[in-house]
């Protein structure tokens, strides 16, 4: 898995959040401040990946629990599904960087070559291309923990098993952070998402390894992960859950969002 030369360009920047830098920093610096979120540190976050105006808030909900390990954390692991492109496995990208208009995030080659002999994991870039799952992730772990090393994948058919031989092959220690996108019900009522969510957010925190993705268009990687906290005896925090009719959208039709910390319990 080579990489090639040159980055990756932002994809959504003007669209699901702010294309100049300075606006985009306010914009972050503003959401983590209005959503603080105090607690014990994760190493894994669930978090929504919509719109800035939309899950902006819910997402920072999570990425403020980071402020007490910004600096021990250099590899995020992360993980969202392929919108766009119809994928067996786990994609990963063979750029050297991907670029927010916060700057350039280098892609962790190494932790891309620890898992390059799964059979589960291709090198395919075209999957990454459009896909805003992940990209709109990087402003708020930019400012969040400055400098990092990024193992991006675009998740698309993967049994759970196969999702969470990648993660416990990536787990590291306290310098690794995992970070899965999914947001959840799309295109409901204001008050039937509620109830769906309600249901998809308990299953969830019962660590239920059987979504779909009528509940989170992450079900992949989420399920993976999630299979992989009942082995590894991982404690969970619903941090948030809310939905586009509470944030920036009207209630005819809403998006679900929701924001869940994992730790090892026997830390």
């Amino acid at each position: 898995m080579e990489a090639l030369m040159g980055e990756r360009p932002a994809a959504i920047a003007g669209r699901f959040y702010p294309a100049d830098a300075a606006e985009l920093r306010d914009t972050v610096a503003t959401l983590l401040a209005a959503n603080p979120c105090p607690g014990e540190p994760p190493k894994v976050l669930v978090v929504p990946h919509a719109g800035l105006q939309y899950s902006g808030p819910i997402a920072a909900r999570a990425y403020a629990r980071l402020a007490a390990v910004r600096e021990r954390i250099a590899r995020v692991v992360l993980l969202g599904p392929s919108h766009f492109v119809a994928l067996r496995g786990l994609a990963a990208p063979t750029v050297s960087a991907w670029r927010t208009p916060l700057g350039a995030v280098p892609i962790d080659r190494e932790a891309l070559a620890d898992v390059a002999d799964l059979p589960q994991v291709v090198a395919h870039d075209l999957p990454h291309e459009r896909e805003h799952s992940l990209e709109v992730q990087l402003p708020f772990l930019q400012t969040a923990l400055g400098a990092f090393r990024l193992a991006p994948f675009a998740v698309g058919a993967a049994r759970p098993a196969a999702v969470a031989a990648v993660l416990e092959r990536l787990w590291g220690g306290p310098e690794t952070l995992i970070v899965i996108s999914t947001d959840l019900s799309h295109h409901q009522p204001y008050a039937t998402a509620q109830a769906h969510d309600a249901r998809t957010a308990a299953r969830i925190v019962a660590l239920a390894t059987d979504l779909s993705g009528d509940d989170c268009c992450g079900c992949q990687p989420l399920n993976g992960l999630l299979a992989l906290a009942r082995t590894r005896g991982l404690a969970i925090e619903q941090l948030d859950l809310r939905n586009s009719g509470d944030t920036a959208g009207d209630r005819a039709r809403v998006v679900g969002y929701g924001a869940w910390a994992l730790r090892d319990a026997r830390a």
